[in-house]
């Protein structure tokens, strides 16, 4: 290459040698569309196209009817928690969080006053237990 400033067609054209959507250090895009240009969007489906074509209904009404059933089958099938039950989960995680940041503040101060150390062993058992609460917390929802 030359000492000139160096364009986008430039450096896609200089990076060919690379395997498209490598993740080396700046590989092309994967969507072969050198640096800088979007890559053209995908045709849409024509109407009645896709995995559930369903012959489109000729009244507007039959329709707006048709998609409302689908709705109240929907619900039916994976029903909406309560709010109640909304607010048990919300009460759980900040709990899970809570506790152990306060165990950690705790253990850290007592071991400070132990030790003399000021505050240096709360501070890093308040941050130990934060992140121990924030994990347990990502654990309980992923398992829900």
């Amino acid at each position: 290459m030359s000492g000139g400033p160096v364009h986008a067609n430039d450096r896609a054209s200089a990076l060919s040698n690379e395997p498209s959507g490598s993740a080396g250090l700046g590989g092309p895009p994967s969507s072969g569309a050198p640096w800088g240009v979007a890559p053209s969007p995908r045709p849409s489906p024509a109407r009645g196209e896709g995995v559930h074509a369903q012959p489109a209904p000729e009244d507007p009404k039959q329709a707006a009817a048709q998609r409302a059933q689908a709705r109240d089958e929907a619900a039916q099938r994976d029903p909406e928690p309560s709010l109640a039950r909304r607010f048990g989960q919300i009460g759980v995680l900040g709990w899970l969080i809570v506790l152990p940041t306060l165990a950690g503040l705790w253990l850290g101060h007592r071991l400070d006053r132990w030790l003399g150390s000021g505050i240096t062993l709360a501070a890093a058992l308040l941050m130990a237990g934060a992140g121990l609460g924030l994990w347990l917390a990502l654990r309980w929802m992923h398992e829900q």
